[in-house]
């Protein structure tokens, strides 16, 4: 009979080191289920820093082991409906992307008094190399990033030394890049890979 720790990572050794491949797969499918709903934020931002980090087979099976087909191959990810465009802009109210969305390789968000979250833990990211521009006039933006992916802060004020992983793990040399210019005036954008109040989050302070 086989073994039940082979069993529980599809046939495959639980001592087998894993690759970026293995690691990329299990995101994806912890992604789906954060998606369906299945996982909520804390979970979804401790499990998928564990995936990053996993180092063996059994590291990564019992990430999933509570969620459907886990025995099987990782699900794919249904096609994202279409993108918001190339801008999102508010006036006095509130700009929210989240969810299955588009982001193109080259997308600005302003708000002008009012608020911005852009979430994009389970966003297609069309390009390897995603810009972003973020202008807050007296507002709040936050962008919420999925570990795994560099981000490269450029803007007013600009504080540098922060790793989105939070230094857990060396990001491979191909993770996507995401580049955010950001203004603040009298406003706060803020990046993180955690929702708002998260401990993790790298800061652009508003101008003076």
């Amino acid at each position: 009979m086989e073994p039940s720790s082979a069993r529980e990572t599809g046939g495959v050794s639980p001592q087998l080191r894993v690759s970026d491949q293995d690691r990329d797969a299990a995101v994806q499918r912890l992604q789906v289920a954060f998606a369906e709903g299945r996982l909520d934020d804390s979970e979804f931002d401790q499990r998928t820093r564990a995936a990053l980090s996993a180092r063996t087979a059994a590291d990564l099976s019992g990430l999933y082991a509570d969620l459907p087909d886990a025995a099987g191959p990782p699900p794919a990810l249904a096609p994202a409906g279409p993108g918001p465009g190339r801008f999102a802009l508010a006036y006095k109210g509130p700009v929210r992307l989240a969810g299955r969305w588009r982001v193109p390789g080259k997308f600005t968000s302003v708000v002008y008094k009012g608020s911005g979250s852009l979430d994009l833990r389970v966003a297609e990211l069309t390009s390897h190399v995603t810009s972003i521009r973020a202008v807050a006039y007296k507002s709040r933006i936050d962008v919420i990033v999925p570990p795994g992916v560099r981000v490269e802060l450029e803007g007013v004020g600009v504080s540098r030394g922060w790793s989105p992983d939070g230094g857990e793990s060396p990001l491979p040399h191909d993770a996507p890049v995401l580049h955010i210019r950001g203004l603040a005036y009298k406003g706060t954008i803020e990046v993180s890979t955690r929702p708002p109040g998260g401990p993790a989050s790298g800061q652009l302070p508003a101008a003076s």
